[in-house]
């Protein structure tokens, strides 16, 4: 019944124009459904099943795809962790406020200023949680339990052990002792599903699989004996874990008679790292070019479902869409009005897949990574990328060497082989304007070096202009040990040294 009355209530504000427009007059009588965000770290485009993967079984994500909309072009804004899930939880490209990279320093973090889901979800009487990676900011204000999430379970870096329990935290308080970190992280989102059942929640199960380290439990290594690459088979591993994990929360959605009145949607938070000078882990990207940290195909287009039993039928999508669209889907489900003054980038995906709306979602998809871009408008695509795709690496983020840009048609060419600028100069023109309009309302990024677009060298907007201050303290060292304070013992030094 709850479903029939979500489902008839959707359908009404659809044909009334309610959704399109983004205005949720929404018959407050029909239930507003649980939000359950799943997302992977670090996975290959080919990683799963739905995508043909033969050596790795993930029979659940399968039925999590088969059960909902599978979006062939599914994206994220960009190559790295952190910046794709700053842009997922506040609905805006991470380059509108500065978070470009990932945050090196205990400063930096998702920008104060930025408004959450959770705490927009939160604020309409949603319970919200966060399992697992949060890898937007340690400091304390900047922590889940002050970001809009009421519960919080997992650790606050970029990468962590799968088995020690040292920096995982149960709300700010230290966590002594876990079971290897994908099951703990099941095991927590099948804790709140169950003690939440009673109102709407909101749940994001942030996974750090499968990003480096590369911990496997035994029991699961053995299951894949069968491949003969160390690093592979440790990667299947992981992906069985975190595939199992998501098992357990299907399942506990159904024993609670919650699934068919909750949004689940899944993505990676970037392409799989294959290149030189990233966290290699054995994924595959394949038919995909590029890895995480460039921004061909293969660092951004990433697994995408959206399923919502007894509303969204099972279907294949083929238009763009981006992890943006993620944020404003859930706000138009769960009936929040969302305001202009917001200036969200993602669309409500809901009248696409129902059918209503038949254009595509986006006249365009754009990137900013350091000095690499890229442009999708249609099937043509405009890019930039990072030379390391190619051979070496010479550094990632701003330090990037990049190409020169390239065209390619991705409805003929989706390794991005051929490309096309010199046949189709009206057309890179075309694109690089649309791109250069887009890069006036991003900002220079808040750390890591500067932005891709011209003429900002190394201005910092709303950065800390203060200095860093680094002191270096040698231990017993002689006053002549050192070149400046005597050059002879210096040279013989060097000459023993090689």
């Amino acid at each position: 019944m709850n479903t029939l009355r979500m489902a008839l209530g959707l359908i009404y504000f659809v044909l009334v124009g309610g959704l399109d427009k983004q205005t949720f007059a929404l018959d407050q009588t029909a239930t507003r459904p649980n939000v359950l965000i799943i997302v992977g770290d670090d996975m290959g485009y080919a990683d799963v099943g739905f995508h043909g993967c033969k050596d790795i079984p993930t029979p659940n994500l399968d039925a999590l795809s088969a059960s909902g909309v599978r979006f062939t072009d599914g994206y994220v804004t960009g190559p790295y962790c952190s910046p794709t899930r700053a842009a997922l939880l506040t609905g805006r490209y991470q380059t509108r406020f500065g978070h470009e990279f990932n945050p090196g320093g205990n400063a930096e973090g998702l920008p104060l200023s930025q408004t959450t889901l959770a705490d927009r979800l939160q604020e309409v009487g949603y319970r919200t949680g966060l399992v697992g990676k949060w890898h937007l900011g340690s400091t304390p204000d900047r922590r889940p339990m002050r970001r809009g999430f009421q519960e919080f379970f997992g650790f606050l870096g970029g990468a962590h052990s799968y088995f020690q329990a040292d920096g995982f935290l149960r709300g700010d308080e230290p966590v002594k002792a876990i079971e290897y970190a994908t099951d703990a992280f099941g095991s927590q989102a099948v804790r709140f599903i169950e003690e939440n059942r009673a109102q709407p929640w909101f749940l994001y199960l942030a996974f750090n699989a499968v990003h480096t380290p590369m911990h496997a439990t035994q029991e699961r290594l053995d299951k894949f004996d069968s491949i003969q690459d160390p690093q592979r088979r440790k990667y299947a591993a992981m992906m069985s874990a975190m595939d199992d994990a998501i098992g357990r929360v299907q399942q506990a959605l159904k024993s609670t008679e919650q699934d068919s009145r909750t949004l689940v949607m899944f993505i990676s938070d970037n392409g799989g790292p294959t290149m030189q000078g990233v966290t290699v882990n054995g994924s595959d990207n394949a038919p995909l070019r590029g890895s995480k940290r460039t921004t061909l195909e293969g660092g951004v287009r990433v697994p995408f479902v959206v399923a919502w039993p007894g509303v969204i039928k099972p279907g294949v999508y083929s238009k763009p869409v981006i992890q943006l669209d993620l944020h404003a889907t859930a706000l138009a489900a769960c009936q929040v009005p969302i305001k202009p003054e917001w200036n969200l980038d993602g669309v409500d995906l809901l009248p696409y897949v129902l059918g209503t709306k038949t254009s595509a979602p986006h006249e365009s998809l754009y990137w900013r990574f350091g000095q690499q871009m890229a442009i999708r408008k249609g099937s043509w695509k405009l890019v930039r990328y990072d030379k390391a795709a190619e051979g070496p690496s010479n550094g990632g983020g701003p330090r990037a060497q990049v190409t020169d840009a390239k065209l390619y048609d991705l409805s003929k060419d989706i390794h991005e082989d051929e490309d096309l600028s010199v046949q189709n100069p009206d057309k890179v023109k075309e694109l690089q304007a649309d791109w250069d309009k887009w890069n006036q309302s991003n900002v220079p990024p808040l750390w890591g070096g500067n932005p891709g677009a011209p003429n900002q060298g190394n201005k910092r907007k709303n950065a800390n202009t203060n200095p860093n201050i680094v002191i270096l303290y040698a231990d017993d060292l002689g006053y002549g040990d050192v070149r400046c304070n005597n050059p002879e013992r210096s040279k013989i030094d060097l000459q023993l040294a090689n």
